[in-house]
């Protein structure tokens, strides 16, 4: 294997005092990022190969593509079968995986430090030299037709690609990762192969790795396994639309034992500084079983069995969420209640006591959600993609503990003002659809 280390450009080396932890990060001579958080006390490695491109980044007619995508690089490459895909990393312990997101694509491997160059190469291999056979694809579009037929069977999944659908209208932000039964049953092989070319380019990869991992070793690898970047596209190009915020409600009329209810809004994007705030403000409303719409909707009136709230952070913009499963006969109670919890919050605020320990919830939720190195390796490539800094466990501790009443107050306006809130529910046995504006 020949080394081309001496392009490699190393851009910034940290040493961190608290999680004992080392942050290391190279340019690759092909223009690939690499990222790395070593962990001295553990011999396993967590790594990531990521691509800037998602649901959001489909064109007309082809939604489910990046998802499709991800599915067939498992399926076999010049050199490995789908089977020799998943022995090479089980065959010695590890595990495979990968998902897509919105605006990421991610395929990862779990394996022992010792390991680490077979990792590599299955992953390289997977990136850059897959085959797309029309057998493998007309095969993996049935198993992606039942994916979604499987999803489809769940409300509670369904009911948040509705709420996304009435949220971002035809921002492409709306279009669901999975896509349709219908768009997948028309996409052909050569559109996903036109896909790749577009977008999975070493320009736009981000390695992630965190473990007991051997920064400049990582980075020789890679580096030999990568070919050159071409000039072109790459899956950092958006297609936007305007993102219009106003109140609205739409009833779905489908079969389902319970009344699924999402409603949120509108929010920051990832590298927004009011970011913590959110964060806090969201664990407060419905991050828990102490959390106020948990002990109100659920504890206090028995009203549901299941709810809580959650944010999601983009490139450009972002989302506040509730979900609620009621019967049907207490869905409007329970909708109601919602909507007056958060008005009361908006209107009010909250206490110092409430906000000081929200903050110790979250701080402590944080810290053990980090204890694995795949969370770590996570954690890293985020931060390279959306804000290219890195950021210490340190200093997000630091950061959370400086938001005040004030700045939760501010971010309050934002996520919970009624006339951005969009409410989607579905539901059986409605007789009628309704909208309001």
């Amino acid at each position: 294997m020949t080394s081309n280390s001496s392009k490699i450009r190393q851009l910034s080396k940290s040493s961190l005092f608290t999680d004992s932890t080392l942050f290391q990060k190279s340019e690759l001579s092909n223009g690939a990022l690499l990222v790395t958080e070593k962990i001295d006390h553990v011999r396993s490695v967590s790594l990531g190969a990521w691509v800037k491109t998602g649901s959001r980044h489909e064109a007309p007619g082809e939604n489910g593509v990046s998802h499709f995508v991800e599915h067939m690089l498992f399926k076999g490459t010049r050199k490995r079968s789908a089977f020799d895909i998943a022995h090479a990393i089980e065959s010695v312990g590890g595990g495979l995986n990968a998902f897509t997101g919105k605006e990421l694509t991610c395929y990862y491997a779990h394996i022992l430090d010792e390991n680490l160059p077979l990792a590599v190469d299955v992953l390289t291999d997977m990136l850059i030299d897959s085959r797309f056979l029309q057998e493998e694809f007309e095969k993996e579009k049935q198993v992606i037709l039942e994916e979604i037929d499987d999803a489809n069977e769940v409300p509670e999944d369904k009911i948040h690609d509705y709420f996304f659908a009435d949220l971002f209208e035809d921002h492409p932000l709306a279009q669901p990762i999975l896509g349709s039964s219908d768009s997948v049953h028309a996409l052909q092989n050569q559109q996903l192969k036109d896909f790749v070319a577009r977008t999975y380019r070493p320009d736009s990869f981000v390695f992630a790795a965190a473990g007991n991992v051997d920064h400049d070793q990582l980075a020789a690898l890679l580096d030999a396994a990568l070919p050159n970047a071409k000039p072109g596209l790459n899956g950092e190009q958006t297609h936007t639309a305007t993102l219009s915020r106003k109140r609205k409600a739409r009833i779905y009329n489908e079969k389902s034992l319970l009344s699924h209810l999402c409603i949120g809004s509108h929010l920051l994007h990832f590298a927004d500084k009011r970011k913590y705030a959110a964060l806090i403000l969201n664990t407060l409303i419905g991050g828990g079983m102490s959390s106020r719409l948990f002990q109100s909707v659920r504890e206090k009136h028995a009203l549901c069995y299941n709810i809580y709230s959650y944010l999601e952070f983009f490139s450009d913009t972002g989302i506040f969420c509730i979900y609620a499963g009621a019967d049907k006969e207490k869905s409007n109670f329970a909708h109601d209640l919602i909507a007056r919890e958060l008005e009361t919050i908006r209107m009010n605020g909250i206490s110092v006591d409430e906000l000081e320990a929200t903050k110790s919830q979250f701080k402590g939720n944080l810290m053990l959600g980090l204890e694995d190195t795949y969370s770590r390796m996570n954690r890293i490539a985020k931060m390279e993609i959306y804000l290219q800094n890195y950021y210490s466990l340190d200093q997000v501790l630091d950061g959370i503990s400086k938001v005040s009443l004030s700045d939760i107050q501010n971010v309050a306006e934002i996520m919970l003002h009624p006339d951005g809130l969009v409410t989607s529910i579905l539901c059986s046995n409605i007789q009628t659809e309704e909208e309001a504006g």
